[in-house]
């Protein structure tokens, strides 16, 4: 008996068999096969006609009120508020509230308290009052859990820009950080590139230390209005924690005495590492914070809302809003065109879509465009690398990402371009870049080469998400099942990283899940990726994979896992079964021989039967990761390209045959 949530916030808990075919008798494998034929004829229909006439496919990228919330702030503090975005993120906000007055960071997540003290604010901002029902259930349950005090240093930073906290009870982050050479500790390329795009601007923030007037105040937030802040002892001063909470008291007394020269030219500094890397678009790194963090910094320093850097920097602010039809507002805190993109092509070219299909080629014409071949960040760790490469957005020029350029090759592959020479020409660059971009211990991060370095996590500043990029299981699968399919399955760096991941391998057979939820889609990115690069199914690793994943699949047929998982075990691999996850499963189990096995043909017939008459999935839970156990995000199209892409390899076969010749 597997597990599941009950959609809320207890444990995991035994479900009982669904009505469907696949727990009563069990349908032949030809019935099966017939429902998985039909479902994916129905798929690719439904995601040819998302395509825009561009070539490009985007989903919506839903993550939680903050984003919402902080948006309304930054229009307080910049003076720019208006009727209608308030309504409209007032109406959303409150639609995603629980019944118990709190917010979630997930769906049927529990609530949290940092994210429900800021959609509270927002929905004051709004016009909703204390006394109102909703709002007076937030009050209480913020207060029962220790009230702005125990909120994240973000939480309070905005708070702090209004008043309702004080600068000097944060963690001081001076900008003569700017100046530390990439050698010494905790110099700004120690943190990951979305870290680093955040904290350089708050570092002008955290030294002006703005306060704009506050509309109302918040003491039903606090345990106790006259001693909002209780003062909590330091940690042992041998400790970690107790080392770096006396470095930030430190740091406050340099506040109060930092020389005056070198303050503004730190900040002219920050300003300037700021502004160079503002995209096309206006936005920066094709992600909301840094973009909410940078146009705050620069305002500070003088830039005025009509300078082109501002204008630019808050119409890109707008392009993240998603208007629903009902007149609610929801901002995303990025969008994934290229991501989508690729792995659109992926699941049409193995559902059967033919390679020379129009779609496809559109989708290839538009990819080859968005082709970075110019240095970014990444560079300070590799200068002497040739760029080449993609990004996850529409324009991130500064910060092409591993795990997208892996995907996007693979995408490549897979489609007949009237142009080849210049497809092979990007390929060839793309996989010189991935080579480049492998950390020492043989494996890959995300967007930078050897980001791991323990100090950024240490600080009293970082309480909130990952701010280092470690290599991951997910990323590195990616790359070493790109190298395979060029004809590299036998280099020695993706020997390297093909060790590196059957070192990384759990006692339970699965594999971590970094940027995907969790152990299901670190396990559905490893398997095809070691199968791809030659180690047979019968290889110790892919059976102990292949035993967690027939151990963790659910009565009906699918998988599902809770992002409790992150940090609960009993979580790992459980949850209501999703249309993304149940694919992901399958992938690795079609990937390790598992074609005719009871456990993928009750899967494939899960998605068939699942999948609604428009040839889509319903998909409500959270299946990404943006920080595990603190950020997640519900990829619109994962619902769709994945159950997809299963379909098609379980109806047409794996896509390549294992130690191709392409590339040398």
């Amino acid at each position: 008996m597997t597990a599941t949530t009950d959609g809320s916030t207890g444990a995991p808990r035994p479900r009982a068999a669904a009505a469907s075919a696949t727990t009563g008798v069990a349908p032949g494998a030809d019935a099966v096969l017939d429902a998985a034929r039909q479902a994916a004829e129905r798929g690719v229909g439904h995601l040819l006609a998302r395509q825009d006439a561009q070539g490009w496919w985007k989903g919506d990228l839903e993550t939680n009120v903050t984003m919402d919330a902080e948006d309304l702030m930054l229009r307080q503090f910049l003076g720019i508020q208006d009727e209608k975005t308030l309504r409209a993120a007032g109406l959303f906000i409150r639609g995603e509230q629980r019944d118990d007055g709190t917010w979630a960071t997930f769906y049927g997540g529990p609530g949290e308290l940092s994210t429900t003290i800021e959609a509270y604010v927002a929905l004051r901002l709004a016009g909703d009052r204390p006394e109102d029902a909703h709002m007076a259930r937030a009050s209480a349950w913020i207060r029962a859990q220790g009230g702005i005090a125990a909120a994240r240093v973000f939480t309070r930073i905005w708070l702090a820009l209004f008043g309702w906290w004080k600068w000097d009870d944060l963690p001081e982050l001076p900008p003569e950080l700017i100046f530390l050479p990439k050698w010494v500790p905790l110099n700004i390329y120690d943190f990951g590139c979305w870290a680093r795009q955040t904290i350089v601007p708050l570092t002008v923030v955290s030294a002006k230390r703005p306060v704009r007037p506050a509309p109302f105040a918040l003491d039903e937030l606090h345990t106790d209005a006259r001693r909002p802040n209780p003062v909590k002892p330091l940690a042992p001063v041998a400790s970690w924690d107790g080392a770096f909470q006396r470095l930030d008291k430190v740091l406050h007394a340099y506040h109060k005495v930092a020389p005056r020269k070198l303050r503004r030219t730190a900040m002219r500094s920050a300003a300037r590492w700021i502004v160079e890397r503002q995209e096309n678009d206006g936005c920066w790194g094709g992600i909301q914070p840094p973009a909410v963090y940078s146009v705050i910094a620069l305002h500070l320093l003088g830039y005025d809302l009509q300078h082109p850097v501002m204008r630019a920097g808050l119409e890109s602010l707008d392009r993240f809003a998603v208007w629903r039809e009902d007149g609610a507002r929801m901002i995303e805190a990025c969008q994934s065109p290229v991501w989508d993109t690729c792995l659109a092509v992926i699941a049409l070219a193995d559902a059967g879509v033919p390679a020379d299909h129009s779609a496809l080629v559109r989708a290839v014409d538009w990819m080859l465009d968005e082709e970075i071949t110019r240095p970014g960040d990444w560079a300070v760790r590799r200068p002497e690398l040739p760029p080449g490469g993609w990004a996850f957005e529409f324009h991130n020029d500064n910060y092409p990402d591993i795990d997208d350029t892996a995907e996007v090759i693979l995408a490549l592959r897979r489609v007949k371009h009237p142009q080849q020479d210049r497809v092979d020409a990007a390929i060839a660059r793309g996989v010189r870049w991935n080579l480049g971009m492998q950390s020492k211990n043989g494996a890959w991060g995300a967007f930078d080469a050897d980001n791991t370095s323990a100090f950024p996590n240490r600080l009293p500043f970082c309480d909130f998400g990952e701010v280092i990029d470690p290599p991951s299981a997910d990323v590195t699968a990616h790359v070493v099942e790109m190298l395979a399919y060029e004809g590299k399955s036998h280099d020695p760096r993706t020997r390297r990283g093909i060790e590196w991941l059957l070192a990384e391998q759990e006692a339970s057979g699965a594999w971590f899940g970094r940027w995907g939820v969790n152990y299901v889609y670190g396990t559905g990115s490893v398997v095809p990726a070691l199968t791809a690069a030659g180690i047979p199914a019968s290889h110790p690793a892919i059976r102990r994979a292949v035993g967690w994943l027939e151990s963790v699949q659910n009565d009906d047929g699918g998988w599902g896992e809770d992002l409790r998982s992150y940090g609960e075990t009993e979580w790992m691999g459980r949850g209501p079964s999703t249309a993304s996850q149940t694919a992901w499963a399958l992938l690795a189990l079609l990937a390790a021989g598992e074609r005719d096995g009871k456990a993928v043909e009750r899967g494939i017939a899960w998605l068939a039967e699942t999948q609604r008459e428009d040839g889509s999935w319903d998909e409500p839970y959270f299946t990404g990761t943006g920080f595990p156990r603190d950020f997640s995000i519900n990829y619109h199209l994962y619902r769709q390209v994945f159950p997809l892409t299963a379909l098609g390899r379980y109806v047409h076969g794996e896509p390549f045959s294992p130690n191709s010749t392409k590339g040398s």
